[in-house]
């Protein structure tokens, strides 16, 4: 229920591979929006499908897991937003896991044609503790000219999967991507982002919020490239690792030869917890072309003892401290996430994982 808007009246619920729920209203379908399942849209929309399906986006052949993807795909869903519509409220998908044996080999589509608008809201959740299975997740965004899609997720996937997540982006001319991630699976995970801004004026920002716990490893790699000239872009992270957790954090700004004007700023923040907590953050900058503008922030570090401290002398066990620095610390990416549903999952998703 908490994950699900009240009143929410475009929705795709998938439990397990298999499509449990679709509702669209039908004024956006009057405007010829599409939300599918995957597989129906590859039997109805089979154009369009060809066009988008792992071509200009993720390429099949991209390495083992991207080949791997392709093979095995089991669900996914598919958003077509045409040219001239926009969708003021978030269509919003969940997949809901509850089978520890099943592996999920979803594909997303989202494609906003020029001068349309969209915001699609992903849930990953897991309601089994422990899982035996794999999921390989890819997404794939397309803007065209003008066009805006705001992209969040919040991702609750359970102990014992091996997790890849793949959310690619390829924006147009003067269009927009931006990205609200919560990845706070308790598997060991590796996770991709990667934007292409392709057409001349466009801009991508990306803001991410991680927490890690017990044993976990997880490697994230947050990636925007400037090709087109007038391109800009921002990149924010903030991660959390308890326990004997460990995470890499990859932030890279690449600009292309001849992107010029482009603007690429990024800050990665990880705070550890415990003496065996682990977080690596890699700013890197790849510049090609001379008339840009770009610039990177870092930094690592361990709990402030001094704050852990003061908290305590005012009556505060070492536990709600340490939860109340947790939120502190991640309350800077949260607040600024453009989706209120996605601050409101995300700050209940933190309080569970920081008890």
């Amino acid at each position: 229920k908490e994950l699900v808007e009240e009143n929410q009246s475009n929705i795709y619920v998938q439990r397990n591979n298999t499509p449990a729920f679709i509702s669209l209203s039908d004024d956006l379908k009057a405007k010829g929006v599409i939300l599918t399942d995957i597989f129906t849209a590859s039997r109805e929309h089979a154009d369009l499908m060809k066009k988008y399906f792992m071509t200009d986006g993720v390429k099949v052949d991209e390495h083992k897991l991207t080949a791997l993807h392709a093979a095995l795909m089991n669900g996914g869903v598919f958003v077509y937003v045409p040219k001239d519509v926009v969708i003021e409220e978030p269509l919003q998908v969940l997949f809901l896991h509850d089978d520890a044996q099943a592996s999920l080999f979803n594909h997303v589509i989202v494609v906003a044609e020029a001068n349309s608008s969209v915001t699609y809201v992903e849930n990953y959740l897991s309601t089994v503790e422990e899982a035996a299975g794999q999921a390989n997740i890819i997404a794939e965004v397309f803007t065209g000219d003008n066009a805006k899609v705001i992209y969040g997720a919040v991702d609750v996937l359970a102990k014992g999967f091996t997790t890849y997540v793949n959310r690619r982006g390829i924006a147009g001319l003067n269009s927009r991507i931006e990205w609200a991630l919560g990845l706070m699976n308790d598997s060991d995970t590796i996770s991709e982002n990667i934007t292409h801004l392709v057409g001349n004026g466009s801009s991508s920002d990306l803001k991410t919020v991680v927490v890690g716990r017990g044993s976990q490893k997880q490697n994230f790699t947050s990636e925007i490239v400037h090709w087109g000239l007038d391109t800009d872009a921002f990149i924010l992270k903030h991660g959390v690792m308890k326990e004997s957790s460990s995470s890499i954090f990859n932030g890279i700004g690449r600009i292309a030869k001849g992107a010029t004007r482009s603007n690429a700023v990024q800050e990665s923040r990880i705070l550890m917890l415990s003496e065996k907590a682990r977080g690596d953050a890699n700013p890197i900058l790849l510049i090609d072309e001379d008339d840009v503008t770009a610039g990177h922030a870092a930094s690592v570090g361990r709990v402030d003892p001094l704050q852990l401290f003061y908290l305590m002398s005012r009556g505060i066990s070492k536990q709600e401290a340490e939860r109340l620095v947790i939120h502190g610390f991640l309350a800077p990416v949260v607040s600024k996430l453009p989706i209120e549903g996605v601050k409101k999952q995300l700050t209940e998703v933190i309080e569970r994982k920081v008890r």
